[in-house]
């Protein structure tokens, strides 16, 4: 279970390095509060399926690229 907890779940926070993107400017245009863009991307919580895509669409990438797996 410990080993899960520190597997990456969503590539986030790796997809906004690649774009040269922080996650101020994400949660900027998620309109949400940046502890918790902050939180999504360093995996100490998921977003929602919805947010998800809106990521996505956000970064102009497929969901499929923002989950690990």
């Amino acid at each position: 279970m410990a080993k899960r907890a520190k597997e990456k779940l969503n590539l986030i926070k790796d997809v906004l390095e690649k774009q040269g993107k922080t996650q101020t400017w994400l949660a900027e245009k998620l309109d949400k509060d940046f502890v918790t863009v902050t939180r999504y991307a360093n995996n100490k919580r998921q977003p929602t399926l919805e947010t998800l895509f809106e990521i996505a669409q956000i970064l102009r990438v497929s969901p499929r690229e923002l989950i690990n797996g």
